[in-house]
């Protein structure tokens, strides 16, 4: 994805969206923002009346009463325009939180709902990674915003009215002002288009930083530490990552440092001639002392609006720039068809078939899976068995729709799953992937994959099933330990074989009519492997099952074996029949049985 790229919505559109989500959220976002910047203009209005006010009324000698019903007028005022600003300044944060949180909301909702492929596409994750650093907190684009627009708001309105009061000096004057602040203004985009432009940078310090941190302080990586010594080493790299960040701080000092010196000057000139102006006024045309103050305190303030409206525009162009990727990305294209898709078609069972399916990965250059035909049988038990890499996996991937081929179809019942709504087709597979998907909430939710509703005498029988009952039995809480410490103190850890057993009562408690395996018993000892083989039936009873392994002794249990080799089915049929046939599946299933052969004998 090109990072210069013309970004798809302009300011308007992205304030517009903003603007709609905070409606829907708190209203009080957008009150608040109209009510600061009324708020912030009349405080100013009466910082600048007030000392002007009580000089004239010095100057014409007017009653004390006068005088102090005008102290009183405006101290009051500037008493109750603070009061309302620490009212709202108080109660601002956590409405424009809200917002943002919704905003978070749906981006986490576009990750755990998007197709599957695009969680493997390199623009896709670089997007997500950008749209979530616009949320990433109260410092960003959008919730900073809401900021930027009230500031925005506050020095238009401080503009217009203040170039009202200055309407009787001269227009060169006015011009000299906006003049200076406009070269000041260049000079400090020029500072924050390099900041903006280097932000990445910075961001890649950062994350590197948080990485070797991470992992010098996780659990996983902990005895690896320990007894590998890696503890210089993370530390040098640390040690490496953080000098390099210093070095371009410094960078990042020195472009600051130009725009420090330019803005003094310009101050400094802008001053000078104001002053030299009024005096010159005062001499001439007897401008009085309060109309002098007046004027003088007005020209500095009128120069913070026009600097504000042009410093507060660069910003909300930059987090529109940044809302922008985030509403690029949560219409970010998706290859299968969901809501809009047709429904599932009801059935007693289900068969699934491959037609000449070919699948290429993303950026490879041969297919892992080549003109495939293969149907899987409705309440069939299918083995897939082959080595590591034939495609055994990206095989399954397809079957449960997480891929769709290169060429060829998926068809299930016939018809072909591009046409289905697919989190609709989803709902036919349980599964246990070779990837774990555990978190740190209880065993019980772990498993039912909710908090609610949770039925515990099936929840028992699915435990029981995956041969996981001693284990859970033995936990403080039974069912209802925590799994895990990043989140709670008191979860415990489980082993590769303990946690494949739980994801394996994860997939049974679901109960789909097809139950995808995955070499599930990978991690497990050879006496818990066969433990598991021996409850096959059980747990597959009514169910059509697709079981995944490397392992041929696996396949006894199953009503048909299928050999994958490069990306094809190589042979087929039953453990006996591809036995007596002599092929590969032989010749690897006789070095396996002679390795354990050989290992009695020890």
């Amino acid at each position: 994805m090109n990072e210069k790229a013309k970004p798809k919505y302009g300011i308007a559109q992205n304030v517009l969206w903003m603007a709609k989500i905070a409606w829907s959220t708190r209203k009080r976002v957008l009150v608040f923002c109209f009510l600061t910047a009324a708020l912030e203009i009349l405080y100013n209005l009466a910082q600048l009346y007030i000392a002007p006010e009580i000089l004239k009324r010095v100057e014409s000698h007017a009653p004390l009463s006068s005088l102090l019903w005008t102290i009183a007028f405006f101290t009051l005022s500037i008493f109750i325009v603070l009061v309302l600003k620490d009212y709202i300044k108080e109660n601002t944060m956590y409405p424009r939180v809200d917002v943002r949180s919704v905003i978070i909301g749906k981006l986490t909702g576009k990750c755990n709902t998007t197709s599957y492929p695009n969680t493997l596409d390199a623009d896709f994750i670089k997007l997500r990674e950008r749209a979530y650093r616009a949320c990433d907190g109260n410092r960003e684009a959008t919730e900073l915003i809401w900021q930027t627009l009230t500031l925005l708001l506050q020095n238009i309105g401080g503009f217009v009215i203040y170039l009202t009061i200055l309407s009787r000096l001269d227009l060169t004057l006015l011009l000299v002002v906006v003049a200076t602040c406009v070269v000041g203004f260049f000079v400090s985009r020029y500072t924050n288009n390099w900041m903006f432009t280097h932000r990445e940078a910075e961001d890649v310090y950062y994350a590197k930083k948080r990485y070797i941190r991470g992992k010098a302080e996780s659990v996983e990586l902990a005895k690896d530490i320990r007894v590998f010594g890696l503890q210089n080493w993370l530390n040098d790299l640390l040690e490496s990552v953080h000098n390099v960040y210093l070095d371009f701080r410094l960078k990042v000092e020195r472009v600051s440092l130009l725009t420090d010196i330019t803005e003094a000057l310009m101050t400094a000139a802008r001053n000078i001639i104001a002053y030299v102006y009024l005096i010159n006024m005062a001499l001439r045309e007897g401008l009085s002392v309060a109309e002098f103050l007046l004027y003088f305190t007005a020209v500095t303030t009128f120069t913070t609006w026009v600097m504000g409206i042009l410093q507060q525009a660069v910003k909300l162009h930059q987090q529109s720039l940044d809302i922008s990727r985030v509403r690029e990305f949560l219409e970010y294209p998706e290859p299968f068809k969901f809501e809009e898709g047709e429904p599932v078609p009801s059935a007693e069972g289900y068969e699934l078939k491959l037609e000449r399916v070919s699948f290429r990965y993303p950026g490879a250059e041969t297919d892992t899976i080549h003109e495939l035909d293969l149907t899987v049988r409705a309440g069939e038990k299918l083995a897939v068995v082959g080595l590591n890499g034939a495609g055994k996996t990206t095989l399954v991937r397809l079957l449960c729709g997480l891929f769709d081929p290169t060429e060829g179809r998926v068809l299930l019942n016939g018809k072909d799953i591009r046409d289905l709504d697919r989190r609709e087709y989803y709902k036919l597979f349980s599964a246990v992937f070779q990837e774990f998907s555990i978190l740190d909430v209880t065993v019980a939710e772990n498993i039912a994959q909710t908090k609610e509703n949770i039925d515990y005498e099936k929840l028992r029988e699915c435990v029981e099933k995956a041969g996981l009952t001693k284990t859970v039995d033995e936990l403080p809480n039974g069912f209802d330990t925590h799994v895990g410490r990043e989140v709670y103190l008191d979860g415990v850890l489980f082993s590769g074989g303990q946690t494949q057993r739980l994801m394996l009562a994860r997939a049974l408690y679901k109960d789909a009519p097809i139950l995808m395996l995955d070499e599930p018993t990978a991690a497990l000892d050879p006496i818990a492997e066969n433990d598991i083989y021996m409850k096959y039936n059980d747990m597959t009873a009514g169910k059509t099952s697709v079981f995944i392994s490397h392992r041929l002794a696996s396949t006894r249990f199953c009503d048909r074996i299928i050999f994958i080799a490069d990306g094809r089915i190589a042979e087929e049929g039953t453990h006996e029949s591809l036995l007596a046939l002599g092929g590969e599946y032989a010749k690897l299933y006789e070095v396996q049985s002679r390795y354990y052969q050989e290992g009695r004998e020890f």
